[in-house]
């Protein structure tokens, strides 16, 4: 017989974390075909990409909701006048229902977990924007969400450490 069985007692078990994905959507894309705007030929240039990621999170008003907006900024310059070629900026929001993750552990799940599901429908969608506006579909790299997430601790922590010693 079990240690807690017939006594009522059920053993302590860590709560199961469930979570899915109840809607994606842009929220804001914009494209850019600079080199189409100046009347150059797109086949003169080796493109330089950057990719600039950013991400926000937040509660919504129904209980174990929350939405989590991806942003990405990806500029391609000409390697040799640094001219630029494009700019593609996308946000893209995706609402989560998730239960079962303790307090202190939701910040960053919002902001590493839930990218890290969505991810692959944002390099699918810059993919086929830089493609369709002339350019070599650009299949970014996966982004590690989690490095991400504690270079934002570490700037938040540096900026509060700025703003603590100009008060004092």
């Amino acid at each position: 017989m079990a240690e807690n069985e017939g006594n009522g007692s059920a053993p302590a078990e860590a709560p199961q974390v469930k979570m899915s994905v109840l809607g994606q959507f842009i929220r804001d894309m914009s494209f850019e075909n600079i080199v189409a705007q100046k009347g150059l030929a797109s086949s003169d240039v080796q493109p330089d990409i950057q990719v600039q990621v950013s991400l926000d999170a937040r509660k919504r008003g129904v209980e174990n909701q929350y939405e989590v907006i991806n942003k990405f900024k990806v500029t391609s310059a000409n390697k040799a006048d640094k001219a630029p070629l494009f700019l593609l900026e996308l946000d893209y929001g995706a609402i989560f229902h998730i239960e079962g993750v303790p307090e202190e552990q939701l910040h960053p799940f919002l902001l590493i977990e839930c990218p890290r599901m969505v991810f692959p429908f944002i390099r699918r969608i810059i993919s086929d924007v830089t493609r369709d506006g002339g350019f070599a579909p650009l299949n970014i790299d996966t982004v590690d969400f989690l490095a991400l997430y504690r270079q934002q601790l570490a700037h938040r922590a540096a900026e509060a450490q700025k703003t603590a010693e100009q008060t004092s």
